[in-house]
C-alpha cells in the first residue's frame, strides 16, 4: 500500500482543538549493508551517498510541517536521518533506546538466506531478539509520543523491522508486518485520535525532483 500523504501541515491550533495527534514515522535512509542486502540490527554503519541524498528529501518534504520533537534510534544511520529532518525547525534530536533496530546477535552483517537455510527462520535463530520484544519496547515508545505531543506533529525515526511491527500492531487492518513495505527514506504517517489510530500514508518516498512551483499535495 503506497500512497502520498493527505496532509501535514496543519496548525497546532487546530489539531489541538482537535484532540489528535500526528506521528511521522520514517526509515533511515541507505546504508552501505542495505545496499549489500545484510542484516544490520545494531551494526552501525553510517548514511551513504544514496541515504544522504533520501534523508535531505525527506528534510525538505517536511520543512514546512508544525514538527516540535525528533526521536531516533540511537544508531548512526538513523540519527544522520533524523538531524537533517530536525534542522529546519531548529530542534534538536532525542535518542531513544526503544526505537532501535533489532538485535541480530551474531547474525548481523550476514545475509537473511544465510540465516534461514541454518535456522529456517531468523525467529529460530540463536541470539537474535524475539519479535515480540521488539514490539512491546518500540509500541510503547510511540504511545508515549502521541500522548505527549497532542496539537503538533512528531518525527520518529527507526528501523525498517520496527516499523512493519509498530505499524501491523497499531493499524491491524495492514496485516501481516511482512507484507507491508518499508523503503529505505521512507515516511508514513499516522493520526491518534480518541484512543485508536489511523493511516494517512505509508511507505511514502519522496520525489526526487518536485516541479518548481508545483501545488504542495502533502
Amino acid at each position: 500500500m503506497d500512497s502520498k500523504p493527505e496532509r501535514h501541515g496543519v496548525s497546532r491550533a487546530a489539531s489541538a482543538q482537535n484532540g489528535f495527534s500526528r506521528i511521522l514515522l520514517i526509515r533511515h535512509g541507505r546504508t552501505p549493508l542495505n545496499a549489500a542486502g545484510l542484516l544490520r540490527g545494531h551494526l552501525d554503519p553510517p548514511l551513504d551517498e544514496v541515504g544522504r541524498a533520501e534523508a535531505g528529501r525527506l528534510a525538505r518534504t517536511l520543512a514546512k510541517d508544525d514538527i516540535r520533537l525528533v526521536v531516533a534510534s540511537p544508531l548512526i544511520r538513523a540519527v544522520e536521518t533524523a538531524k537533517a529532518v530536525a534542522a529546519p525547525h531548529g530542534i534538536e534530536v532525542i535518542v531513544d533506546e526503544r526505537i532501535v533496530d533489532r538485535d541480530y546477535g551474531a547474525w548481523a552483517g550476514h545475509a537473511k538466506r544465510e540465516v534461514e537455510a541454518k535456522h529456517g527462520t531468523l525467529d529460530n535463530a540463536p541470539g537474535v531478539e524475539p519479535l515480540a520484544d521488539v514490539t512491546e519496547r518500540a509500541v510503547k515508545a510511540v504511545e508515549e509520543l502521541a500522548l505527549r505531543s497532542v496539537g503538533t506533529s512528531t518525527v520518529a525515526v527507526t528501523h525498517d523491522v520496527v516499523l512493519r511491527q509498530v505499524l501491523a500492531a497499531l493499524c491491524p487492518d495492514l496485516g501481516d508486518p511482512e507484507g507491508i513495505a518499508q523503503d529505505t527514506g521512507c515516511l508514513n504517517s499516522l493520526v491518534y485520535r480518541g484512543g485508536a489510530w489511523s493511516v494517512e500514508s505509508l511507505n511514502v518516498v519522496p520525489d526526487d525532483d518536485p516541479a518548481p512551483g508545483a501545488e504542495d499535495k502533502r
